[in-house]
């Protein structure tokens, strides 16, 4: 069994509201690193509940170090990248354990599917999830992290979805917004105010129209607005960085 070659690795603060659902999914795997960074809630509490679940506590070094971080702690060389709001289903599940597994460059991608509020959206996308780690990793990038493909690695794509409970409270939509745009605008400057509003405005046409939200009603404008949103906020302090850098 595949499974059974694979560590999933987690990071997760304060995930009381979705943990439960993600590892409820996991119980066929043999080990969970669930890497905590200063949780206050019930998390620690949900996890423990599990008897297959090893709990580390560290800091938050940045999304990509912190991944590498945790899965340094699992003690199978295959590591399945999840996070605290993302549940595997069952016919997914399947298709991992079909796995081969045997060469160590391979790289595993998945299909995501995001939710709203418990409403599926139109955004949906494909990224690597599987990889060994004594062959990649992540990168370093605080903020969109990504696995490092080397050039003569071998990427399949499974074509079962996984679920993203991306949005659960639409108070998560401003705390998100927060955390996300203070990492992803460290360091960077954008120095025309145009470029804040012209990113801006294209976010919400994306969201919106390209990616086709605007036939899920409300809920794909909600989608749309927080995109724009997330995208308005990380150019403005970027902009504030590069008026600050101005004045000294």
């Amino acid at each position: 069994m595949s499974i059974n070659q694979l560590s999933v690795v987690i990071i997760a603060k304060n995930a009381e509201e979705t943990l439960a659902q993600t590892l409820d999914a996991l119980v066929e795997f043999p080990e969970v690193i669930l890497y905590l960074n200063n949780s206050t809630d019930n998390t620690r509490a949900i996890a423990q509940k599990y008897a297959n679940v090893v709990i580390i506590d560290g800091e938050f070094l940045g999304f990509g170090e912190t991944k590498n971080s945790a899965s340094s702690h699992a003690s199978k060389d295959w590591v399945l990248s999840l996070d605290s709001d993302e549940i595997l289903t069952p016919k997914l599940i399947a298709q991992m354990d079909a796995l081969d597994l045997s060469d160590p460059s391979t790289i595993v991608r998945l299909k995501r599917q995001n939710y709203f509020l418990g409403h599926p959206t139109q955004s949906h996308d494909t990224i690597d999830r599987i990889y060994n780690k004594t062959f990649t990793g992540f990168n370093d990038n605080a903020v969109h992290e990504k696995i490092i493909i080397p050039s003569n690695a071998k990427r399949i794509t499974l074509s079962e979805p996984f679920i993203h409970l991306n949005i659960t409270d639409i108070n998560q939509t401003l705390t998100k917004i927060i955390h996300y745009t203070d990492l992803g605008s460290q360091g960077k400057k954008t120095c025309f105010f145009g470029t804040v509003i012209a990113k801006s405005i294209f976010a919400f046409f994306k969201t919106y129209l390209l990616q086709g939200n605007i036939v899920r009603g409300w809920v794909g404008f909600a989608v749309a607005i927080n995109s724009a949103n997330k995208r308005y906020y990380k150019c403005i302090k970027q902009f504030i960085h590069c008026q600050e850098a101005k004045k000294q």
